[in-house]
């Protein structure tokens, strides 16, 4: 659906995109991660056309955008929908005005604006605030008045531009649930735009890691979370504090073996007693996966990776 090739981008000599490459496909639910200044806004609006690029190929549904003219543009926006961090709702019309402006703006008739607006009212558990205006409503209300209107016109793609950012964490989850209620009834191809990890975790199913305009990290979520890289580790601020004596071992457990007892099987077969330093299990896009570290004596090395190599599973040294 979307398809980006060696993308640059510059702002005068200033090069803030480099050599972006990535597919997403149709229905997805897509990250683009980074923090303040990594590009990532900026790669948001070149796929719907806000932003020119210098150079490379980003094609949306076969069309290459910098080929497009203004009313191709025009044509082109109307099938994607954007929601932003502050909600961008005009404070003096209704909930039903507000969600409708795109609507008439296209010059669709009165019945079928009030029937469409009632269903997505509907749809984001706001239909008894169809007469209420912005400023009756929390902050969770407004985004999901922000996401009705961004559904008016049917978009394929649906762009979030840090929507939760200024969202409590339980508003957050509420609406990033509601997101995901979206892209499974409509099949709409979602991509997020946030510096917020626990909105990966909960929502994306592929991320791409950016800083300074660089891409440093590109996979399915629970990959990059599950054994992420040197660079991945400085993005997420994570130190990894092991013992100084001895070999440390991290052990990883993908979605599928999160609960086995591996490490008490292993001990057991080998009669081997182990230093269990630390470990984790998180969700991540409603699978479980972890990792555990664990510290042995020099001379059970050899024995512990083999029979791990054995047993198939992820691990490193550390």
């Amino acid at each position: 659906m979307i398809n980006i090739k060696n993308l640059d981008k510059y702002y005068s000599d200033t090069k803030v995109l480099n050599n972006i490459s990535i597919d997403i496909k149709k229905g997805e639910i897509f990250a683009i991660v980074g923090h303040s200044g990594a590009g990532k806004s900026t790669l948001l609006r070149c796929i719907n056309g806000l932003e020119d690029y210098s150079d490379g190929s980003l094609i949306v549904n076969n069309k290459e955008i910098k080929a497009l003219g203004k009313d191709q543009l025009r044509e082109f926006r109307k099938n994607i929908g954007m929601i932003f961090q502050h909600f961008s709702l005009i404070q003096r019309k209704t909930v039903f005005e507000n969600v409708a402006l795109p609507m008439q703006l296209w010059g669709f008739k009165k019945e079928v604006i009030l029937k469409k607006v009632k269903d997505l009212l509907e749809l984001v558990g706001l239909d008894k605030k169809i007469d209420a205006y912005p400023n009756q409503l929390s902050g969770g209300q407004k985004q999901r008045v922000a996401i009705a209107r961004a559904l008016t016109l049917d978009p394929d793609i649906l762009l979030s531009d840090e929507a939760t950012s200024a969202l409590d964490p339980n508003t957050t989850t509420s609406i990033l649930n509601l997101l995901k209620e979206i892209n499974e009834k409509l099949n709409i191809t979602i991509i997020l735009v946030t510096h917020e990890m626990e909105v990966v975790k909960q929502i994306a199913q592929k991320a791409l890691l950016l800083e300074h305009g660089n891409i440093i990290g590109f996979d399915d979520t629970e990959e990059l979370f599950l054994k992420p890289d040197l660079k991945m580790k400085e993005f997420l601020g994570e130190t990894e504090v092991v013992p100084n004596e001895g070999v440390n071992i991290k052990i990883y457990f993908p979605k599928d073996n999160a609960f086995q007892s591996f490490i008490t099987k292993m001990a057991r077969e080998l009669d081997m007693d182990f230093n269990i330093v630390w470990g984790k299990l998180e969700e991540i896009n409603t699978h479980i996966v972890g990792n555990m570290v664990i510290n042995i004596e020099e001379k059970d090395k050899e024995k512990v990776t083999n029979y791990i190599k054995e047993h198939k599973i992820i691990w490193e040294v550390l």
